[in-house]
C-alpha cells in the first residue's frame, strides 16, 4: 500500500466508515484492553499524552492510538496465534509503519500478568 505519512492535516487517516465498528468494540473491550486502558493510558497517565481507544485509522482500527508521538499499541488476544489473523496482523503493521506510525505489540497474557514491564516498555518508546 502506497500511502504518504499521517499527520494533522489528514486528519492521521482517520476512517469515518469504520466508527460504529470501533464504537462496538469499544463497548466491548477485551480485559486485557480494559486493563490496559484503566492503569496505563488514560486521562494522560503515560507523561501526559493522550490515547484514543479503537481508533479507526486506514482499513483498520488501532486498539489505542496516540496521534502526538503517532503511536499505536496493538493487543493481540489468543486468536492471533492462527496463521490467517497472523498474517492480517503483519499486513496492518505494514500499513500503519508505512503511514509513518509506530506500533508496538502486547500479548493479553502480557498486559494481565505483567502490566509493570508493558507499562515500561510503552514509556520507554514515549520517552
Amino acid at each position: 500500500m502506497d500511502i504518504s505519512t499521517a499527520s494533522k492535516e489528514n486528519h492521521f487517516f482517520y476512517n469515518k466508515r469504520l466508527k460504529s465498528f470501533a464504537r462496538s468494540n469499544r463497548n466491548s473491550a477485551t480485559k486485557a484492553e480494559a486493563c490496559l486502558w484503566k492503569y496505563v493510558l488514560r486521562a494522560g497517565m503515560m507523561k501526559g499524552y493522550g490515547f484514543r481507544r479503537q481508533r479507526p485509522v486506514l482499513n483498520y482500527i488501532a486498539d489505542f492510538l496516540c496521534k502526538p508521538l503517532m503511536l499505536v499499541i496493538e493487543v493481540d488476544g489468543y486468536t492471533h496465534q492462527f496463521e490467517d489473523v497472523h498474517r492480517k496482523d503483519v499486513r496492518k503493521q505494514r500499513d500503519l509503519e508505512s503511514a509513518g506510525f509506530i506500533v508496538i505489540r502486547f500479548t493479553d497474557d502480557e498486559v494481565l500478568h505483567d502490566i509493570e514491564n508493558v507499562r515500561l516498555r510503552i514509556l520507554a518508546v514515549v520517552d
